[in-house]
């Protein structure tokens, strides 16, 4: 396998610049670019992604990798990651981790890591890697999982109008992939995609009706916001019972929100 910093090298030939320019673009020193390309040092994992965009190619070919390996791999790491990304986040971060460590700057995983990093006590690096994930990737359902990401860690800094920006570069979508799969498709590509959807409409829909009882609370709309609570228990109790789909999740709903079922029950005083 080609050193990174041979492949930098090369690229850089490719495209007929100097050291000079791939360092401004970068922000370091020409220096910097040097020790890479005579493979003194390494560059930072952040800056992975942002040398990738400007040669145009993805990280994986930046360290020349087999991208069908790769890709198996990958999947092979997401979905053990899966296994926890709900009940178990810090088992689930190491998880991503110790993939990137294999794959430095995968778009994939580092999508998966913004997902499962503690707020707010890693709001910088959740805001560092998904804004550089935003800026270089070419999926544009990573680019706005990466800026929901940003609005949510700078929300838990406090910092609403940036918070709102980040928003902002997120289009509005009426229906999802995952919704036209399962209403579309046939058999297990039906069934998985409305399985998927399942546990992601249950989450957000006790968090809209938490969110719409808190500002009920606000305007002093008391009966009506224990109405929205009370709802949003039912629900989770609802789904008491439901069996666990082993290949996509690790538990039921009805155990994963189960934290959210406690929360919302110290809103009610019971």
């Amino acid at each position: 396998m080609i050193k990174i910093g041979e492949k930098i090298k090369t690229l850089r030939k490719q495209k007929n610049i100097s050291q000079d320019v791939l360092a401004n673009y970068l922000g370091v020193s020409f220096q910097a670019v040097s020790k890479w390309e005579n493979e003194n040092t390494l560059p930072d994992v952040m800056m992975i992604p942002a040398i990738a965009s400007f040669f145009g190619v993805s990280t994986d070919e930046l360290f020349d990798f087999n991208l069908y390996e790769v890709e198996n791999n990958v999947k092979a790491i997401v979905d053990e990651y899966s296994n926890y990304c709900h009940t178990d986040k810090a088992k689930a971060e190491q998880i991503i981790r110790d993939g990137l460590k294999r794959y430095p700057g995968n778009d994939t995983l580092l999508n998966c890591l913004i997902t499962v990093l503690p707020l707010p006590e890693k709001c910088d690096e959740a805001i560092s890697v998904a804004r550089a994930l935003a800026e270089s990737t070419r999926d544009d359902a990573i680019k706005y999982d990466a800026y929901g990401t940003i609005a949510e860690a700078y929300h838990a800094k406090g910092d609403i109008q940036n918070a709102k920006t980040a928003i902002e570069k997120i289009p509005e979508i009426y229906f999802t992939k995952l919704q036209l799969e399962a209403m579309l498709l046939d058999g297990d590509d039906s069934y998985v995609a409305a399985q998927k959807l399942k546990n992601i409409i249950s989450e957000i829909l006790v968090d809209m009706l938490r969110i719409t009882g808190e500002h009920l609370t606000t305007i002093g709309e008391d009966e009506k916001a224990r109405t929205q609570f009370e709802i949003a228990i039912k629900i989770i109790n609802a789904f008491e019972g439901d069996f666990v789909e082993d290949r996509l999740f690790k538990a039921n709903i009805f155990d994963a929100l189960q934290s959210k079922k406690e929360s919302i029950k110290s809103i009610l005083g019971k």
